[in-house]
């Protein structure tokens, strides 16, 4: 029998899967740019990602949603990805990584 992956380990490779992930427009992960808030995932692998974007009516949900979904394929646990975006709390800069700051030249 095959032995069953703790939450946090899953968690782990999602966040890293993420990390795959990069903005269009500012080149960098959504991760480190602080953009994901969120990951839930069920007993029946339905895998919630509440996310945000830099700004709010930007016109890349549907690209990053899609982008979500394809980083996250391989992850064995999940069935199916639901990106959910959310604009509270408000994204800003405080957010992001020093990684992210220094790959922006924002000191």
């Amino acid at each position: 029998m095959e032995e069953q992956r703790d939450q946090e380990t899953i968690k782990n490779e999602i966040l890293e899967k993420l990390e795959d992930v990069i903005d269009p427009e500012l080149g960098v992960d959504i991760v480190n740019l602080g953009l994901v808030y969120e990951i839930n995932l069920n007993e029946a692998g339905l895998c919630e990602i509440k996310m945000t974007l830099t700004t709010m009516g930007c016109p890349l949900t549907d690209v990053l949603a899609d982008m979500v979904d394809r980083a996250l394929v391989s992850v064995p646990e999940i069935e199916k990805v639901d990106v959910k975006f959310v604009w509270e709390p408000a994204w800003s800069i405080d957010k992001m990584t020093r990684y992210a700051k220094m790959a922006l030249g924002i000191h």
